[in-house]
């Protein structure tokens, strides 16, 4: 039995899913990645984790343009 262990078989936890979302945004995510997700990750996931994403990156734009003007 080799040293390394198993990486967890269940749902993909905050800063794996969080990884992921960010790296959807800018487009680029490696091929193991892209299988962990799709083996491990849940749909519902994603979908709540990109809405929140979105709305927190809006959130950050319109804070800065009401700032600067």
């Amino acid at each position: 039995m080799s040293q390394q262990q198993k990486p967890e078989e269940g749902a993909l936890n905050l800063k794996e899913l969080s990884g992921s979302v960010v790296a959807a945004a800018f487009g680029v995510q490696s091929s193991e990645n892209r299988r962990r997700d799709f083996s491990r990750g849940r749909l519902y996931q994603f979908v709540i984790a990109g809405i929140l994403a979105t709305a927190l990156f809006v959130a950050s734009v319109l804070t800065v343009v009401n700032l600067v003007l």
